[in-house]
């Protein structure tokens, strides 16, 4: 049974669309039919290939919520394929009902559920994916989907709650260069050109900002265009290996960024490691896909060279300590789970440590940046009201 996507006509003449299963084009239409509705348009669902350019994503809520939802139906004892059309049934969106029930068809033909899941790579990622199969191969699959929807929930909440940090600076950044460009450009000079008609002889700051309101006049505009085409040609470049490679070792050499980006990095390794341990995947393995979640390709690269380590025959503690990524106190529970046996728990409170940690620094360090934005903000209005007072004052001593 595949899913079809339909436009159809109901009984006022409207439009409607949506997804349903059928056997074929001729069973559909009848169950349209039934249905009350005339069938305009039919088009079967397409299946997507892993390499699939074009491949529907998933948001991170949604993919949550499907989760949850298909861990509870299948934990009930429904069958795979009927909890998936239990899930289908739930959503609204069209889309991702005929994700599902693209699915189900190819669990129905015999797939796998980790199998099937693969024909659409942007909305089941590698990391779901084998945990899917590990759930599967050891009887739990209803656990590891539980598993699976409290680390994306709680991966979303913790970048929401960055998000949200950055938000109020953010906000207060532009609103700064807005106002900083909006004198320097327009009150200034208007003002400023009154005594330099006059011949008056203008103070050295007064100068300055002169000058850079003239720059901005003149060239503002060039300015704009010039870092959109920047802000460009470096998106362009960061979807090549080399200039990748090259920015990811740079960036860890830079004394006050290095440190927050090997947190952060080493933060999502630990916790994507701890959840795909904990599902029954391979270490392995699970080292390899966790890599994989790492932006930086330096860090990924030493990650990877653990991983290496730990297949032919070493220890996980040691094989980390190498990398001289992690924390001392992140190394001693792991090293101390191995010890113990209960690897896969220390992992997991190893990574809720290190994400409570972050998520604390980070909100101290935004914390920090909004009373010294502010500082700088008025330290510059202060000097451009200042460029402006001055001539005023020399004026005034003039004329007295």
């Amino acid at each position: 049974m595949a899913a079809f996507e339909y436009t159809a006509l109901d009984t006022k003449g409207k439009k409607r669309k949506g997804v349903i299963e059928a056997d074929n084009e001729r069973q559909l239409r009848q169950k349209l039919r039934d249905q009350g509705l005339v069938p305009i348009a039919l088009q079967r669902g397409k299946e997507r290939s892993a390499s699939s350019l074009f491949s529907p994503s998933l948001s991170v809520k949604d993919r949550a919520l499907v989760t949850r939802q298909l861990a509870t139906l299948i934990d009930a004892g429904l069958p795979i394929e009927e909890a998936l059309s239990g899930v289908a049934e739930q959503t609204t969106k069209r889309r991702l009902r005929s994700m599902l029930l693209a699915v189900r068809s190819k669990v129905l033909e015999g797939h796998s559920l980790a199998t099937a899941l693969a024909q659409y790579p942007n909305a089941f990622p590698v990391l779901f994916r084998a945990s899917v199969k590990a759930g599967e191969e050891s009887g739990h699959l209803q656990g590891v989907l539980m598993q699976l929807a409290d680390y994306t929930e709680r991966t979303r909440a913790n970048a929401q709650k960055i998000q949200m940090a950055m938000l109020y600076p953010a906000i207060l950044t532009l609103v700064a260069i807005g106002i900083v460009t909006f004198l320097l450009g327009s009150v200034m000079p208007d003002i400023v050109s009154v005594f330099d008609k006059q011949g008056a002889v203008l103070p050295t700051i007064t100068q300055v900002m002169l000058a850079i309101s003239k720059w901005i006049q003149a060239y503002g505009n060039l300015t704009v265009l010039g870092l959109g085409l920047l802000l460009l040609l470096y998106i362009m470049l960061m979807r090549h290996p080399t200039p990748k490679q090259i920015k990811d070792a740079l960036v860890l050499r830079l004394p006050l960024v290095r440190n927050m980006i090997r947190t952060g990095q080493v933060t999502r390794y630990i916790s994507t490691l701890a959840m795909l341990s904990s599902s029954g995947v391979p270490l392995v393995e699970a080292m390899a896909i966790a890599a994989q979640v790492i932006d930086n390709h330096t860090i990924a690269q030493r990650l990877m060279q653990a991983r290496d380590r730990v297949k032919e025959g070493g220890d996980l503690g040691t094989a980390l300590r190498d990398t001289k990524l992690l924390p001392p106190m992140m190394l001693q529970l792991i090293i101390s789970g191995e010890r113990s046996g209960e690897l896969d728990a220390m992992l997991t409170r190893a990574a809720r440590q290190q994400e409570e940690e972050t998520n604390n620094w980070i909100t101290a360090l935004v914390g920090l940046f909004e009373p010294l934005m502010l500082l700088v903000m008025g330290a510059v209005v202060m000097m451009i009201v200042m460029a402006i007072l001055l001539p005023i004052m020399n004026m005034n001593q003039l004329l007295n």
